[in-house]
């Protein structure tokens, strides 16, 4: 019987329940706690609270797998006492929320909804937005939850140009890849979505330059990682005009300190990293679904590459 510590802190009780019953209805006899002796376990199911570097991997001798609760494993793919494998969430639930999240705010900027929400002064604007068909819109990273988002506004009229760090097929999307493409895709957008994963070579990916690289007044969407965006050139490009708006849902630091100036900037949106959310009921499925498939021999799915990061 494999045994499965629970490893992501105050979550057990979310957990508690739905994650031994996925794991029953997966055919897998398995005992799973946040508080199981080192050498007792197989695997482990990973939510870090607090230091994420302090975990110390190597005082698992039996250790088969780590099998990440999140989408994003930045925290913990360099960790060096980490030399099994790891995998990352993909989650129904997860993809779910942020095509929800996504194509929300993208319609609330397209249709200019804000200055209709608020409006004090009672202006009667009457003009109607473009149709989405024309306002492009630029998805970089063309992973499961941003090739989900791409997806979802091509249904809804958008043009979509995706960018990816390696060449991605995914249907009724101009997908580009590599330097040169990222260029391709920005250029000229009205409407840009970062949901990449955070690497040495995404950070600071949205740059002065690249921000200049959109449509004048266009407006930034970022609910994959905060350092995907050079802060002090995002506010420089919303303060100058050439840049309209900017919805942000994650930060470098976060909580986003009170003094933070995203909080009082008159064109930033700030929402507290809920875009999506991991759901205990599906995530407990599909780590059920990899312990399984373990247990049975079979490859794991979702394996990250330590050398790319994700």
């Amino acid at each position: 019987m494999p045994r499965i510590l629970f490893m992501a802190g105050h979550r057990w009780p979310d957990y508690a329940t739905v994650l031994p019953r996925a794991l029953e209805e997966a055919g897998v006899a398995a005992e799973v706690s946040p508080d199981l002796a080192p050498d007792a376990v197989d695997y482990i199911v990973y939510g870090p609270a607090g230091d994420p570097a302090a975990s110390d991997f190597s005082v698992f001798p039996r250790l088969r797998a780590v099998l990440s609760l999140w989408a994003g494993v930045e925290t913990i793919v360099a960790n060096p006492s980490l030399t099994v494998p790891l995998t990352r969430m993909v989650d129904p639930g997860l993809t779910a929320g942020m095509v929800e999240y996504v194509t929300g705010h993208v319609l609330r900027h397209h249709l200019g909804m804000d200055a209709h929400i608020v409006n004090p002064e009672h202006h009667w604007a009457n003009r109607a937005p473009p149709l989405a068909s024309e306002r492009p819109v630029a998805v970089l990273g063309l992973g499961a939850l941003g090739a989900a988002c791409a997806t979802a506004l091509v249904s809804l009229g958008f043009p979509v140009r995706g960018w990816s760090r390696t060449l991605r097929d995914v249907p009724g999307v101009a997908c580009h890849h590599g330097p040169e493409g990222l260029e391709a895709a920005l250029g000229g957008a009205r409407i840009a979505v970062l949901l990449l994963p955070l690497t040495p070579g995404t950070e600071n990916v949205m740059d002065a330059r690249r921000l200049a690289r959109l449509a004048p007044g266009a407006v930034l969407l970022n609910p994959g990682r905060g350092p995907l965006v050079d802060d002090t050139a995002l506010l420089a490009a919303l303060d100058s005009g050439a840049l309209g708006h900017a919805t942000l849902d994650t930060f470098r630091t976060e909580p986003l300190p009170r003094e933070h100036p995203f909080w009082s900037h008159p064109k930033v949106t700030v929402t507290p990293h809920i875009a999506s959310e991991t759901r205990p009921a599906t995530a407990s499925r599909a780590i059920a679904e990899n312990i399984a498939r373990a247990e049975a021999g079979q490859p794991l799915l979702h394996l990250v590459d330590p050398e790319r990061g994700y």
